[in-house]
């Protein structure tokens, strides 16, 4: 076992994580990224990518998170191929955590950036044509089915704001719920009813989805949950929108959540009920979920911690010459 010692220890790697380690690195503080089960985050599994900043041609996620992380490493960041276990929060800075290798990490600030992950069906076809017209992100992917014809599955608030953006690229949004109403916001349903653009299919579920001859999603093949008929939905893009969850398992008794398990932050900050130990991105964002968002949650958290850094300095400091 090897003790790992740093002024900022981030859990969680992504673009929440790399942008706090290339800031936090940039300001001095050395840190430490101990990047998990899936490092460089949702963005690895995610193929085109078209609507982060900075790039006029599509681009791929993996090779966007490559390119984030050997960007932190240059400035100065250890990545450290790990998953953390068990993490000591209450006794204040410094904090101790303890990898699944055995190796402990010791950081005089926290910065968790655990991400989360969509909800998934778990049917046939579904992981097999992601990338290739089955999504959990119309925000990510709809423009790439302008003028095509796409369904969305869920009933929550979720599932609503997707199929009512998606009338921006598409003219033939169908909404998929197994109950016979919605349990979305009735401002949501209001809207969605409104739209001449969506039609609902109640009462009904995904058996699996079917590729058509170029290896694409060609259709749903679904089930009537009140008669057991089964027919097939055409479409071209289906975005599954039953929810995120996010990956706070690790926090449960030792930081305040939120009822889906997000971690609660000061609204505004990446600031946790804890001084010093931050959340950034995916893990404390049920809203927005994007990749830019993430990565300006992780440079407000390495500003946020440098600052608790300084204002811990001084005290000591004071607290010498005081003696």
């Amino acid at each position: 076992m090897t003790t790992h010692t740093t002024r900022m220890l981030i859990i969680g790697s992504g673009p929440a994580g790399y942008s706090a380690a290339i800031y936090g690195a940039r300001a001095g503080m050395e840190p430490i990224v101990v990047q998990g089960i899936q490092p460089g985050g949702q963005l690895t599994i995610t193929t085109d990518v078209e609507n982060y900043p900075g790039f006029a041609d599509v681009i791929q996620g993996p090779w966007l998170m490559e390119q984030m992380q050997k960007q932190a490493e240059h400035v100065g960041t250890r990545m450290m191929w790990d998953t953390i276990v068990d993490v000591d929060l209450e006794n204040g800075s410094p904090f101790r955590a303890v990898g699944d290798s055995g190796d402990e990490y010791i950081g005089d600030v926290v910065v968790i950036a655990t991400g989360a992950q969509a909800k998934w069906l778990g049917v046939p076809g579904e992981q097999e044509l992601g990338g290739k017209g089955v999504s959990a992100c119309a925000t990510c992917d709809g423009f790439f089915y302008r003028g095509k014809k796409v369904a969305v599955i869920g009933g929550g608030n979720t599932a609503v704001e997707e199929a009512l953006y998606l009338t921006n690229h598409s003219d033939d949004v169908t909404l998929i719920h197994r109950r016979d109403e919605l349990r979305s916001e009735k401002i949501l349903q209001d809207r969605l009813f409104a739209s001449e653009k969506i039609t609902s299919m109640w009462n009904t579920t995904v058996q699996r989805f079917m590729a058509g001859e170029n290896g694409a999603l060609n259709h749903i093949e679904l089930i009537d949950t009140q008669t057991g008929e089964t027919r097939t939905l055409e479409v071209d893009g289906a975005f599954v929108a039953i929810g995120h969850a996010p990956a706070t398992e690790l926090f449960k008794g030792k930081l305040p959540m939120d009822d889906g398990g997000y971690l609660l932050v000061e609204p505004g900050t990446p600031k946790t009920s804890i001084p010093g130990v931050f959340a950034c991105g995916d893990v404390m964002d049920h809203t927005y979920r994007q990749a830019v968002t993430a990565a300006g949650t992780g440079c407000m958290a390495a500003l946020d911690a440098e600052r608790f850094l300084a204002t811990l300095e001084h005290a000591k400091k004071e607290a010498v010459a005081a003696e």
